[in-house]
C-alpha cells in the first residue's frame, strides 16, 4: 500500500455539507452574488449598485406601514375563467399554479394602515402572479380599494407592476381600463388624493389606464415604464430610440413623472404627500 493511500485512509470521513439552493441571489444590475438574507433585509436593493429588485405585497406592506401593522382587505369574488380559455395550458390551471406560487388569490392586494401616523389604503400588484396582469380580479380589487379609501376618508396609493392586460380574459380584461378610470374619478370627487408608485416593470394596459392617472406620479429608480416594448416601437416607427427611454429617470427628465424615489425613502415621501394633499377635515 502506498503512503498516499495510507494517509487517505487515516483521515476521518466527513459528510459533504449540503448548501441550500436559495442561499445566494445574483443581482440583475451588477451581476454580483448577494447573501439572500442581507438582500431581503435591505428591501431587495443591491448594496453595491442600488438595483431595486421586485418585491411582493407582504414585503411592501411590512416596510411601508407603521410597525409593519396593517389590515388586509378581503379579495372581491369574481368569475374565474369566464371565457374557458386554453392555450398550451388551461387558464384555470395557470391561476391555480400562480396561487400556489404566491399564496395570493390574484395579482392585486389591498391593505389599510398608518404611514407615519397617517391613514391610507395601499394596493400592491404582484408581478410574480402571472406577471401582475390586469384581469377581472385586479380591476375589481382596485375598485374595492378606492371604495374603502372613500369610506375611510383617506388616500389610495397604488404600487403598479404589470406586463399589461391578462390575455386569457380577452375583452373583459380591457374593460378594466375604463372601470378603474371611473373609480379614480369617484375618489377625486370625494376630494381625496390618488398616488401612483410605478415599480419595475409597469407596462401595457396598466400604463395606459390607472398607472398614469395619479395626482402624483412616483417611480422607483430604474423602473421600466411604457406601453409597448422598445423593439416593437422601433419596428413600427422605423427609428432608433434613445438609450433607456423607458426607464424612470428618462421619463422624469421628460415630464412624465413627478419624482423618482429610492425605496428606503418612499415611506417618508408618501407621509409628506398625504400631509399636503389630504383635506384638513379628513386628516
Amino acid at each position: 500500500m502506498s503512503w498516499l493511500n495510507r494517509v487517505r485512509q487515516s483521515i476521518p470521513f466527513i459528510a459533504k455539507r449540503e448548501t441550500p439552493d436559495n442561499l445566494w441571489h445574483k443581482c440583475p444590475g451588477c451581476g454580483q452574488m448577494l447573501f439572500v438574507k442581507e438582500y431581503e433585509e435591505n428591501q431587495s436593493i443591491c448594496p453595491r449598485c442600488e438595483h431595486h429588485g421586485r418585491i411582493g405585497p407582504g414585503a411592501r406592506f411590512d416596510a411601508l406601514f407603521d410597525g409593519g401593522i396593517y389590515t388586509l382587505l378581503p379579495m372581491p369574488q369574481v368569475r374565474e375563467d369566464p371565457l374557458k380559455f386554453r392555450d398550451t395550458k388551461r387558464y384555470a390551471d395557470r391561476i391555480k399554479a400562480a396561487r400556489q406560487k404566491t399564496g395570493e388569490q390574484d395579482a392585486l392586494i389591498n391593505a389599510r394602515g398608518a404611514i407615519e401616523g397617517k391613514q391610507a389604503v395601499v394596493g400592491v400588484q404582484d408581478f410574480a402572479f402571472m406577471g401582475g396582469s390586469m384581469g377581472l380580479g385586479v380591476g375589481t380589487s382596485f375598485v374595492a380599494g378606492i371604495e374603502t379609501a372613500i369610506a375611510e376618508r383617506c388616500p389610495y396609493i397604488i404600487f403598479t407592476a404589470a406586463g399589461g392586460a391578462r390575455m386569457q380574459e380577452g375583452i373583459l380584461s380591457l374593460m378594466q381600463m375604463p372601470k378603474t378610470t371611473v373609480a379614480i374619478q369617484k375618489l377625486r370627487a370625494a376630494a381625496l388624493p390618488y398616488i401612483v408608485v410605478m415599480t419595475d416593470p409597469t407596462t401595457g394596459g396598466v400604463t395606459a389606464s390607472y398607472a398614469m392617472l395619479g395626482d402624483v406620479q412616483i417611480a422607483e429608480p430604474g423602473a421600466l415604464i411604457g406601453f409597448a416594448g422598445q423593439r416593437v416601437i422601433e419596428s413600427t416607427i422605423r427609428e432608433k430610440l434613445p438609450e433607456g427611454f423607458q426607464r424612470a429617470e428618462y421619463l422624469l427628465d421628460h415630464g412624465m413623472l413627478d419624482m423618482v424615489v429610492h425605496r428606503h425613502k418612499l415611506r417618508e415621501t408618501l407621509a409628506s404627500l398625504i400631509d399636503y394633499l389630504v383635506p384638513a377635515e379628513a386628516a
